[in-house]
């Protein structure tokens, strides 16, 4: 089974890829896949997950041009993250814990490179993501709970700021996160992505490649915090109350 849900990952991997490249564009999800270099449609021996980039030796057989090494980077990341979250005889919890998968990575990858976070993608992730957490018969108030902190807390900062703090992206994804994490663990989502921000903006100032005026998608850090309090935040949260 579990290589089964390796070659899922794989397949939704490449999936991913395709809403990472082409809806920050504004290009439809659905079409023929085309070298972005030479633009020549893509067969289907062509787009097999991982298998094609390893047998065209990472080149388009059409131009030869090199393949970015995003395309079998994120399918085995997916694949892998599929694997390490595969909870056996347990179809609706793992449909939830795919599609949370799923949404970080397409979150995480269009913030770094676009900084933008899509309405397209966070919307319909928190339709289905809520429908699913109904399913696996988790407490609405809690959901709701999650909700109104992480939407609040994000709504409350780009109010007084008027968005110079952050986007009204980050809205929507604050919500989607309280559907993913409910509570409290969307309070350690919250703790990890403002530490690890801090930290990885001070490095970089220290390195000079940005400075105090800089922007930084803050999507870059939510998304990672969200999958790890979603894979270890409750035994987090029971570690850090027992220290205290």
């Amino acid at each position: 089974m579990i290589i089964i849900i390796f070659l899922l990952g794989l397949c939704i991997g490449s999936f991913l890829n395709v809403l990472i490249c082409r809806l920050p564009c504004g290009q439809s999800a659905d079409g023929r896949s085309k070298c972005p270099r030479c633009r020549k449609t893509l067969s289907w021996h062509e787009l097999v997950p991982l298998a094609s980039f390893l047998i065209q030796k990472g080149r388009c057989r059409g131009c030869a041009k090199k393949i970015s090494w995003q395309y079998p980077a994120l399918e085995l990341v997916t694949a892998a993250f599929f694997v390490f979250v595969y909870t056996p005889e347990n179809f609706v919890l793992n449909a939830l814990l795919f599609v949370s998968v799923s949404t970080m990575i397409v979150v995480f990858m269009i913030d770094l490179q676009y900084g933008l976070i899509l309405d397209a993608v966070i919307w319909p992730s928190a339709i289905l993501v809520g429908i699913l957490q109904v399913l696996t018969g988790a407490s609405i108030f809690n959901l709701l709970s999650a909700v109104l902190v992480a939407g609040g807390f994000f709504a409350l900062q780009w109010v007084f700021s008027k968005g110079r703090w952050i986007g009204d992206g980050d809205i929507g994804l604050g919500i989607l996160m309280g559907l993913i994490l409910g509570w409290p663990n969307i309070l350690s989502a919250l703790f990890f992505a403002y530490v690890g921000g801090a930290f990885i903006s001070l490095f970089l100032l220290a390195l000079r490649k940005k400075t105090l005026k800089s922007a930084v998608p803050f999507g870059v850090f939510l998304a990672p915090a969200t999958l790890v309090a979603l894979l270890w935040g409750s035994e987090l949260i029971k570690w850090y109350l027992s220290t205290i």
